[in-house]
Formats: C-alpha cells, sequence, structure tokens
C-alpha cells in the first residue's frame, strides 16, 4: 500500500476536486473513483458521454531505425503489420509466457512508436523494455510529460469536426480547443470514444474545455469506479486483476493476439508448447442467474459442488442489472452456458458461463 504522502497525482487533481470527486489509491496514484455516481457517470457514457483523466497511463516513445524490430521482439503482436497512424493492442510477456502488462501500440511515424502501459506498471516496463538494450531503437518514458483524457460515449464523435476521417484503432495529430494533441481512437468501455495526449499542463484547459462543451450532449465526469463497470461489461482484462505475470494470453483467450509467425519474440517457446498442449484453465464470463449481492475478485468458483476456480473481476453490471464478471476455471467446467456457483460470503448462488463479452453491442 502507498501511504497519502507518496500517491503521484495527476495533472488534473485540482480539476477533480473542483468537480468534487471522491479521490482513492489506484496503482500508485490517487484518483478519481467517482463524482455524480458510478452508476450516473457508467449510464453517461452507454447512453450519452462520459470524460475520464486517464493520465496515470504510461506514455513511452520507442525511436530510431530499429524500432520496429525491437518491439516486435519484445511484444506477441506483429507490429510490421501497422500502417503509420495506426493502433495495436498487444501483450508483452516474460519468458515463461507470462504476461508483464497489456499495452497499446501507435506508429506515429515509420519508426516511431507511442506506447500506452499501464500506470502500475511505468517502472517495471521501462526497465524491461530497456533491459535487452536494442541497437538503434531509442526508448523514452514521456510518461511525466503528458497527460491523457479519455472522451467515451455515443456523443463523443460529435465533438469534433475531424471525427469522420480518424477510424476505429487510429491516431491522428489535431488542435483541440487550441491545443496540440494525438488523437486516438481506441476506447477501454466498448463504446465509440477518442483518447488525447496532450503535453501536462494544457489537461485542464482541455478537461474544462470539454465538460463546457459536452454539456449539451449530458457529459459526466467518470472515475475509476465506472470505468470498471464498462470494462468488465466488456470482458476487457485489467493487468493484475485478469492478467497478470502468473498467466498467459492463451488462458486468458488472447491468443489472437499472440501473432506465431513474425519470428522470435519473448515468450514465444513457452507459449508455442501451451498451444500445443493446450491450456489446464481459461478466463471465463459468467453472470448471475439470480439477485445476489455482487461477485468481487477472490471469490470461489465452483461446478459440480466443487472449486473449479476464482473470481478476478466483478461487479454489478449497471447496463443489465445483473451480478457480472469473469475468472479463471478449469477446462473441464470453461464451456459457455456452463452452470456454475459462485460462493458469496459463505452462501452459494448460481451463475452461468457467457460467451464474451458479456455485454452484445452493435444491430
Amino acid at each position: 500500500m502507498h501511504s497519502a504522502e507518496t500517491l503521484k497525482r495527476t495533472p488534473l487533481y485540482a480539476s477533480h476536486l473542483e468537480c468534487g470527486a471522491k479521490m482513492v489509491p489506484f496503482g500508485g496514484w490517487e484518483m478519481p473513483v467517482q463524482y455524480s455516481g458510478i452508476l450516473a457517470e457508467h449510464t453517461a457514457v452507454r447512453e450519452r458521454v462520459g470524460l475520464f483523466d486517464i493520465s496515470h497511463m504510461g506514455e513511452f516513445l520507442v525511436s530510431g531505425p530499429n524500432a520496429e524490430r525491437a518491439l516486435n521482439g519484445l511484444l506477441t503482436n506483429d507490429v510490421t503489420k501497422l500502417a503509420v497512424g495506426q493502433a495495436q493492442y498487444t501483450l508483452m510477456c516474460n519468458h515463461l509466457g507470462g504476461v508483464v502488462d497489456d499495452l497499446i501500440v501507435y506508429r506515429l511515424e515509420p519508426s516511431v512508436y507511442l506506447v500506452i502501459v499501464n500506470a502500475g506498471n511505468i517502472e517495471k516496463d521501462f526497465l524491461w523494455m530497456t533491459s535487452p538494450a536494442p541497437e538503434s531503437a531509442v526508448i523514452n518514458n514521456l510518461s511525466d510529460r503528458f497527460a491523457a483524457l479519455a472522451l467515451q460515449g455515443p456523443a463523443a464523435s460529435k465533438f469534433f469536426d475531424f471525427s469522420p476521417t480518424l477510424p476505429h484503432f487510429h491516431i491522428q495529430r489535431h488542435q483541440v480547443f487550441g491545443k496540440e494533441c494525438w488523437v486516438a481512437r481506441t476506447g477501454y468501455t466498448g463504446e465509440d470514444g477518442f483518447e488525447l495526449f496532450c503535453e501536462a499542463t494544457d489537461a485542464p484547459h482541455l478537461w474544462r474545455m470539454l465538460l463546457a462543451w459536452g454539456k449539451q450532449f449530458g457529459i459526466l465526469p467518470c472515475g475509476l469506479g465506472a470505468r470498471d463497470t464498462l470494462r468488465v461489461e466488456m470482458c476487457y482484462p485489467l493487468h493484475g486483476n485478469d492478467i497478470t505475470e502468473k498467466t498467459t494470453p492463451m488462458e486468458a483467450g488472447l491468443g489472437k493476439f499472440v501473432s506465431f509467425d513474425k519470428g522470435a519474440f519473448v515468450g514465444r517457446d513457452a507459449l508455442v508448447e501451451q498451444k500445443a498442449k493446450g491450456v489446464g484453465r481459461r478466463l471465463v464470463a459468467f453472470t448471475m442467474t439470480e439477485k445476489s449481492p455482487p461477485p468481487r475478485p477472490h471469490y470461489a468458483i465452483l461446478a459440480g459442488g466443487h472449486k473449479v476456480g476464482e473470481i478476478t473481476s466483478g461487479t454489478q453490471s449497471p447496463t443489465l442489472g445483473i451480478g457480472v464478471g469473469m475468472g479463471y476455471v478449469e477446462v473441464a467446467a470453461a464451456s459457455v452456458r456452463t452452470a456454475i456457483e459462485i460462493e458469496i460470503r459463505g452462501k452459494r448462488f448460481p451463475a452461468v458461463i457467457q460467451k464474451k463479452p458479456i455485454l452484445k453491442k452493435g444491430p
């Protein structure tokens, strides 16, 4: 645990207090968990638009003639497939195939990449990526220089005149309310939305302007609470909960982000072996089938009266009105529609394994 003295604060700390945020420790940072309430903020994102501070996330700039090769040796996905302006979800594994972190990589220029890492992993990831000392590739940790805001929801595209020219999973340079930003379209909520990467000193101005402009669309500032309920409904993994250095992409159902045919990368041998032999457990999604207290991480998952796993993420889904979550279970109990039970405070409640994502979006 971090004491209050050692918690880092984003450039928007004062803005959060102005908006009435309740602040909590998260990954070494003091972050807003909610403002008006998790339910209201979650609903704003699903139905209208919400604004998040994601400045706690880390930003690394990887550049130089060998940048592509260096990243391809560190990450599971194939960076060579990225055109300039494109984004890619990928994983960074250790030699045993465990997930060091999950990341988004943006190709800004032919040999310049922006890599977004998880807040609690910034120092660890930087050490991991720079320890092989890649030849003629420079990795700079710009996390303190950058701030980042995420605008998420069906109305997000109405904020910017460039929205039609920025496809999903792409990034472009734009002026937003007079400030230079890298603007990406790669959200963590299951809704359309934009991430603005800007100079840390520009963040309060952008936050204020986005909230003012968004009033006509019913915008709300949103905290980590809504961010969590939104991503669990979509089954987006959270590093430290659903994926860790003790879980592999194959166990987590993220094999499609592992490019085995691109050549050597850290963890490849372990993952090739696991793919050939199969896994002993899988990360599954589930919904409660009757009224129950919310399922929470570390609660036991049972099938046939026996413990077969435990929850890694769980919550009450504001959209569906039922308990939902994810957890690792033995492969024999991992099939969709398998009846399971969740042990909550000594009582067992029925649930069923669902196909991911739990919340089905689109027509």
